[in-house]
């Protein structure tokens, strides 16, 4: 198991480049989903390299099945309410800060809504293969449809249940998840506004936020994502309307 405290902590704040022409991105790491045996569902969000201004963002499903996203970052229109918005219920701001409580244990807590959420993060031998070759892979693997399809397929292997890498989100934009490295969190506990949200779980049929299903198990994931561009002109008045959002290059 590596060290994910190590590994993800202080990553820079930047702008690269996207994978592909005529895509906005991100890159980091989070919690692509957590469902929870009171039915709850949490993710996580840790983009420190985007398109636009580095976020993070809290995401929780409610036993209702509302979806809402909380966003610490200048601007919800430019982090995952941008892709998936039209399918929450709510969307805003939040304090979320992060503490690495030991090589894979993270301690997340945010100000509005009340959160305070542990999980452990570990690996298996399937898992460390496909990480040793998924990190070595260039995004170019992820253009043709067969090998898309092919990680889905090893995805419910791995107990993921029914999940999609590409395809179209809530607000229209069409998109690619490119998880590099993935690990099980399969230990955790989280009270959000005073209500213990039990214990992890594998849930069958998979969460869906609209239509994009995440993962049936918690999965912390490592990697990137990319959508085409939809409005050239409201992306870069965007990408204007951020930059002072984004730290100079030291």
């Amino acid at each position: 198991m590596r060290n994910l405290a190590a590994l993800l902590s202080d990553l820079p704040e930047t702008r690269g480049e996207p994978p592909w022409p005529g895509h906005e991105y991100v890159r980091g790491w989070g919690v692509f989903g957590l469902p929870f045996d009171s039915g709850h569902v949490l993710a996580l969000r840790v983009f420190p390299d985007t398109s636009f201004a580095p976020y993070r963002s809290l995401w929780h499903r409610d036993p209702g099945g509302r979806w809402s996203i909380h966003v610490d970052g200048p601007r919800v229109d430019a982090a995952c309410p941008r892709y998936y918005g039209p399918a929450c219920d709510h969307v805003g701001h939040a304090k979320i800060t992060l503490a690495w409580a030991g090589p894979a244990t993270l301690r997340v807590t945010a100000d509005n809504p009340a959160l305070d959420w542990t999980l452990t993060a570990h690996s298996t031998f399937a898992l460390d293969v496909l990480n040793a070759v998924g990190g070595r892979l260039p995004p170019a693997s992820w253009k043709p449809p067969a090998l898309v399809r092919m990680r889905e397929r090893m995805a419910r292997e791995l107990g993921l249940g029914y999940v999609e890498f590409s395809g179209p989100m809530p607000s229209g934009h069409t998109g690619t998840l490119m998880p590099q490295r993935m690990y099980f969190v399969d230990e955790a506990s989280a009270v959000l506004d005073g209500v213990d949200l039990g214990h992890p779980v594998r849930v069958s049929p998979n969460p869906y936020i609209g239509a994009v299903p995440l993962p049936a198990r918690g999965v912390l994931a490592i990697g990137q994502a990319a959508w085409e561009i939809r409005d050239p002109a409201e992306y870069e008045r965007t990408r204007r309307d951020t930059a002072a959002a984004v730290p100079p290059t030291r």
